[in-house]
């Protein structure tokens, strides 16, 4: 079963904090409502959250300071947060100060009154930046290299394995059905061979990147790929760290078109 997206909201006004999670509930997002400071961090380090809204707790300032712990912290400064600061009726006793205002990091910011389907979309923009994974395909016709690149690949926030294929036919097959970000292609299979199945997803699937796998990484391999349309070459003895680093290179398209054999 897939993992839901967890959001925290961290506020002390009940009704409120309760309509956001009926709000968010809706999109099957797993809702943590806290309404304290000291709660907040230990939901933070026990929930993992995706996203933070951070609304209006009491004293006045323990909004700022929880802030100023996620921002500080190695493990939660990347951590996408929405701010709701209090109404204007509300400020003296807890809205962030001119002070703390300033000093804000926040990819939102709104003050209340606020409709919690206002922030739906906000939060869908926010998730779908630091969700998204690299959707991947692997061929090869050895099961224990398949299982060995998914259980690689699972380890990894940013990425998906989203199919497997046996064979360069399948591979075609399941690029055209599936559209991966990547596809992981070995040279040498059954049925239809990498090289092959290379030239008809680079026709078929323009936006496909293919990163050849082969246990030889000699020019003629290298050249071979480089003519199927291949993004990129890594040899099968390369580095685990190696291969992540191409996958994310050939999503991100930096990689130079001719292809290259790891070192």
């Amino acid at each position: 079963m897939e993992k839901r997206v967890r959001i925290l909201i961290v506020d002390d006004e009940r009704d409120f904090a309760g309509g956001l999670r009926t709000t968010f509930e809706t999109k099957a997002y797993h809702v943590v409502v806290v309404g304290s400071r000291e709660q907040a961090e230990q939901a933070v380090r026990s929930e993992k959250p995706e996203l933070v809204v951070l609304g209006t707790i009491t004293p006045r300032g323990d909004a700022f300071r929880l802030h100023q712990w996620l921002k500080q912290s190695p493990n939660y400064s990347d951590l996408p947060m929405i701010v709701l600061d209090a109404s204007y009726e509300d400020q003296l006793l807890k809205g962030w100060t001119r002070t703390e205002g300033l000093r804000l990091e926040a990819e939102a910011y709104f003050c209340k009154p606020i409709q919690p389907a206002v922030l739906l979309p906000v939060i869908e923009n926010l998730l779908d930046r630091v969700t998204r994974r690299i959707k991947v395909l692997v061929a090869d016709d050895h099961a224990v290299v398949r299982e060995g690149i998914r259980a690689l690949l699972s380890l990894q926030k940013d990425m998906q394995v989203v199919g497997e294929a046996v064979d360069g036919r399948e591979a075609a097959q399941k690029t055209r059905q599936l559209l991966p970000d990547v596809v992981l292609m070995d040279i040498v299979m059954p049925v239809m061979n990498g090289l092959e199945a290379t030239k008809a997803i680079s026709k078929e699937c323009g936006q496909v990147k293919v990163l050849m796998l082969s246990q030889y990484d000699d020019e003629e391999n290298v050249l071979a790929s480089q003519q199927a349309g291949a993004f990129g070459f890594i040899p099968k003895k390369s580095a685990s760290s190696q291969l992540l680093a191409a996958i994310r290179s050939a999503d991100r398209a930096e990689q130079p078109a001719r292809p290259v054999a790891a070192a």
